[in-house]
């Protein structure tokens, strides 16, 4: 458990009332990583959500041939600043996620237990819409992005 005072310096959590993030911290854990460690991969389970306080995180995504699976490339899609979010495939269906994150430099994050935050969501609609809505501006802005380096890779210098 954290303070619940340490989600009102985020804006992805600023919806949040008193309560909410009280319960929220509840299920929220302080933990540090070192260069090189793996939060996550591609298609496993989503069990948890990030929030990145110090450091930074790699976001890589694998391209595999469907006719020929021993042709795969991977590319960093994206890096995670402090402040963002990421493992937000976790609350978005099927709950599994998309990218494998890979810190770059020593992190420290809070780890949101996925389900017990689905839970809570189940009983208070207003933490539940607020939520979904973080996450779909997240999700725009992380779209953005990807598009941005898709461009800047494919144009002729």
């Amino acid at each position: 458990m954290i303070s619940p005072e340490v989600f009102r310096r985020y804006p992805f959590f600023s919806f949040m009332n008193h309560n909410q993030l009280r319960e929220v911290a509840m299920i929220t854990d302080e933990v540090k990583y070192e260069k090189g460690q793996i939060l996550f991969n591609i298609d496993e389970e989503a069990t948890h959500c990030f929030l990145l306080l110090e450091g930074a995180v790699d976001l890589h995504y694998v391209v595999v041939d469907e006719h020929e699976p021993e042709l795969r490339k991977e590319f960093v899609v994206g890096t995670i600043n402090p402040g963002e979010v990421l493992g937000i495939s976790a609350v978005i269906e099927p709950y599994i996620y998309t990218a494998t994150a890979i810190v770059i430099n020593a992190s420290r994050l809070l780890i949101i237990d996925a389900v017990a935050l689905k839970e809570l969501c189940a009983a208070d609609a207003a933490l539940d819409y607020g939520l979904q809505r973080m996450v779909a501006k997240a999700t725009m802005e992380r779209l953005h992005a990807t598009r941005v380096q898709l461009a800047a890779a494919i144009t002729p210098e």
